[in-house]
């Protein structure tokens, strides 16, 4: 018997969420969940759980798109994603729980936009998610955006979640540094969310957890705003998951606070196997079998070719630390139409344009000057002058 099918494996868990120090609303939501109990409450007795058949799920969601609509879009995220994890019977295997966590995701990105479609105050609006999901040993990692996912293992932290992000695919294609990319001016603009078109592509991935291992999931109002090795510190000194996230929240505030600060702090305690020389901490794909078209399969991640990238000009490092604040999605819609504008509430999906900021939903297509004449009577114009001027020259030259 397993120490799943037993009931052992063990969490302290904590999840919070602050509004931060420049926005005046929190667009982030956060879900801690225990899918066997169908309890989502941080109350002090449900702070420690149990993985049971149904088995945990753990997720951050960071909205966009203004005010109202981030929040929305982050809110119905969660509690799609926790609905549809905690349908039908508990998963059998590995694959079917991975199936399932691929679903959930899926089915809150077209939810999400059909309500946006359907909202003329809530278009454009979308969300990051990065959730977590065991049953057992195995943790699996559905990713979408760039909120991350660390484990820290042994005192090493180790990012398990990859960044659907321009920045990223810059530094994984060798035209951007690591230390470039702290002060590369277009950081904020991400690849793909949900809601902002009627299917995403989902990076699942997982880690083998064992025992002592610590999972953290954030935002990036937090992950942009300190340092990987500031993160392994407090995670390192503090063993209540609360103190923890408290911690975090507080520097990524003391650092400026610059976006909305999401965080949770899962350790597992007991239950899990024991630490071997061979086990592997990093970002691992994984690769589900061949399915029937009623059936899920994996999605892969953009590639960097989906991305039009130049070289880097000087203009875009002249901040000595810009941490990113805000989002602007790449490559779902129509520059000229959607690009123009900057609003006040900062992110917002669907610009294909690499301004900070994004677009207003409620913009009108951006009209270029024209005299109104159709093509080819243009042409005829233009040729005609051609010809005048051919003739002027010819008289004049003889």
């Amino acid at each position: 018997m397993s120490a799943a099918e037993a009931g052992e494996i063990c969490l302290r868990v904590f999840g919070r969420t602050d509004v931060g120090q420049v926005r005046e609303h929190n667009e982030d939501n956060f879900l801690v969940g225990n899918l066997s109990t169908g309890g989502r409450s941080l109350m002090e007795a449900d702070r420690e759980q149990r993985v049971g058949a149904r088995g945990t799920a753990l997720g951050v969601c960071d909205g966009m798109g203004g005010a109202a609509a981030g929040e929305v879009a982050s809110q119905l995220a969660v509690d799609i994603i926790y609905e549809k994890l905690s349908e039908g019977a508990p998963p059998k295997d590995h694959d079917e729980l991975a199936r399932r966590l691929v679903h959930a995701v899926e089915e809150a990105g077209v939810r999400i936009f059909n309500e946006a479609r359907a909202d003329r105050t809530r278009r454009g609006m979308g969300t990051t998610a990065t959730v977590a999901a065991l049953m057992d040993e195995r943790l699996f990692v559905a990713q979408v955006g760039d909120s991350r996912a660390y484990v820290l293992r042994e005192g090493k932290l180790v990012q398990i979640s990859r960044d659907q992000s321009l920045v990223n695919q810059l530094i994984e294609a060798g035209q951007l540094t690591e230390e470039e990319a702290e002060t590369f001016e277009h950081n904020n603009i991400i690849l793909q969310a949900l809601g902002t078109a009627e299917s995403v592509q989902v990076d699942l991935t997982y880690v083998d957890l064992r025992e002592g291992d610590t999972l953290m999931l954030c935002s990036d109002g937090l992950s942009g705003m300190i340092r990987a090795d500031e993160i392994r510190e407090v995670l390192c000194s503090h063993a209540d998951p609360l103190a923890a996230c408290k911690e975090l929240t507080d520097r990524a505030n003391s650092a400026g606070g610059h976006d909305n600060i999401t965080v949770i702090v899962a350790k597992f305690d007991k239950g899990l196997p024991k630490l071997k020389s061979d086990d592997v901490l990093a970002y691992q794909k994984y690769a589900l079998p061949d399915v029937g078209s009623d059936d899920f399969a994996r999605t892969e991640p953009l590639s960097a070719d989906d991305v039009e990238t130049g070289p880097i000009s000087d203009e875009a490092m002249r901040e000595s630390r810009r941490l990113r604040v805000a989002h602007t999605m790449v490559g779902v819609a129509n520059p000229l139409a959607e690009a123009m504008e900057v609003p006040a509430s900062g992110r917002t999906p669907g610009a294909a344009s690499l301004r900070p900021g994004g677009y207003s939903a409620d913009d009108e297509p951006v009209q270029i000057p024209t005299t109104g004449l159709p093509p080819a009577a243009v042409g005829f114009m233009v040729l005609g002058a051609m010809i005048v001027v051919a003739v002027a020259g010819f008289l004049l030259l003889r």
